[in-house]
């Protein structure tokens, strides 16, 4: 026990004796006994105050330290990107995090860690991640809570809701030559595309690229979807295949990459090489516009039912869109396309998205419904991908995988969306 302070020792002294010290009046010697005992009594009353009875002969306890409070750490400034505001808050406002599987998120964004490890803020902490068991929820979960900050993205006006739509890997039926059935070819970039990139004397244009071709000593627009169509565009040569369906390569092009299943068997992996520059027009919100499909079918199984009941149509709806992506032939594998980030996609725990307004490779925390119910879906993603329709703050493509049932769940996706970036700790 620490040491009695004045105080206490002062309030041992005022202390009243009991009745059993009231001293008889007698001889000098009963005097003198009774006052031996009040001496004692009285000693021990001060002293036990003093110090704390030793237990089995053990020493006192040393002083008690004081307690030291820490200052409070500043909190996480607001941070900014062109198209949002990311505003810091706790994990606890991000609904369902302590529900999800963190460490498939986990080992999504940790794909991406060989495309971050060049840029500071990231090489540190992708670094220490080697050291966390990325199947463990707990490890993961306490490595991102000490490591990385959420921030709420919000669009400039204020909003902090958006669209989550999907997108998936197709499988479509195609030949290395065209004959009667396989008639629709799928292009490599062609060789007149030219690509302007002005970030080494404009900085603030780093998310723009003009694409065009020369006309003379002009960059001029590169050909349209319909111009390319009616064969304006050299690409005779540039053919990786041909596929028997219009719009299941319109679907292709959409979803920037997928598997062509040849006549031997075999399957043939195609992905996103180029783009001729134009933007992207939705050709579902143009049916709606024209009444010809209701708002709640606009999706990629209605825009099929459309065409199945209109083919005469369909060559004009889909000049409409004048956005026209050129691919690649990639390795065979089970791995996902690789996405804009240059790393294999994960189904179902990837995400595209505005690069202006999303740091690409981010982990990435949403809240929304699965497709055409009512259930959460709340997971932690990796920002790996972009898309042509993917633009605005608070906007997201989920991708799900391959396959018929990934498409069906791509299709039908069109869901609010609340969305959390984490960003690594200053």
């Amino acid at each position: 026990m620490a040491s009695a302070t004045p105080a206490s020792i002062n309030s041992h002294a005022m202390r009243p004796l009991p009745r059993a010290f009231v001293l008889p009046y007698g001889t000098r010697a009963s005097l003198a006994r009774h006052l031996g005992r009040v001496a004692v009594t009285l000693l021990v009353t001060l002293l036990a105050g003093c110090v704390a009875p030793a237990r089995h002969g053990s020493l006192p306890a040393p002083p008690v330290p004081p307690v030291v409070t820490q200052a409070p750490q500043p909190a996480p400034s607001p941070a900014r990107t062109e198209k949002a505001e990311l505003q810091p808050v706790s994990y606890s406002e991000l609904p369902g995090w302590g529900d999800d599987r963190v460490s498939a998120g986990w080992q999504a964004f940790l794909r991406g860690c060989p495309a971050l490890e060049a840029q500071p803020r990231w090489a540190s902490v992708c670094e220490a991640a080697g050291s966390v068991a990325a199947d463990d929820d707990s490890a993961v979960r306490a490595f991102l809570e000490a490591r990385f900050i959420p921030h709420r993205v919000v669009a400039p006006g204020g909003a902090g809701e958006g669209l989550l739509t999907g997108y998936y890997e197709p499988l479509l039926r195609g030949g290395r030559s065209p004959d009667g059935r396989y008639r629709h070819p799928v292009y490599a970039p062609p060789d007149d595309l030219i690509t302007v990139d002005l970030v080494a004397v404009a900085p603030d244009t780093r998310n723009l690229r003009l694409k065009g071709r020369l006309e003379g000593r002009k960059l001029v627009p590169y050909w349209s979807r319909a111009e390319i169509d009616r064969g304006r565009a050299p690409l005779a040569g540039r053919e990786l295949a041909w596929v028997d369906d219009a719009l299941d390569l319109f679907f292709l092009q959409i979803q920037g990459s997928g598997r062509i299943r040849l006549p031997d068997g075999s399957l043939l992996r195609v992905g996103y090489a180029d783009q001729n520059g134009h933007p992207y027009r939705s050709v579902g919100r143009l049916l709606v516009e024209r009444g010809e499909l209701a708002l709640e079918a606009a999706s990629m199984q209605g825009i099929r039912d459309w065409a199945r009941a209109n083919p005469a149509k369909v060559p004009e709806l889909l000049a409409e869109n004048p956005s026209y992506v050129f691919f690649r032939e990639l390795p065979s594998g089970n791995d996902g396309p690789p996405g804009s980030l240059g790393v294999p996609l994960t189904a179902g725990r990837s995400l595209a998205v505005d690069p202006s307004a999303v740091p690409m490779g981010a982990p990435v925390f949403i809240d929304s419904v699965m497709p055409g119910s009512e259930q959460p879906l709340r997971r932690l993603l990796a920002a790996q991908d972009t898309g042509g329709a993917i633009k605005g703050s608070v906007r997201a493509d989920f991708f799900w995988g391959f396959g018929d049932e990934a498409g069906a769940l791509a299709g039908r996706m069109r869901q609010p969306l609340r969305m959390w970036v984490l960003l690594p700790v200053p």
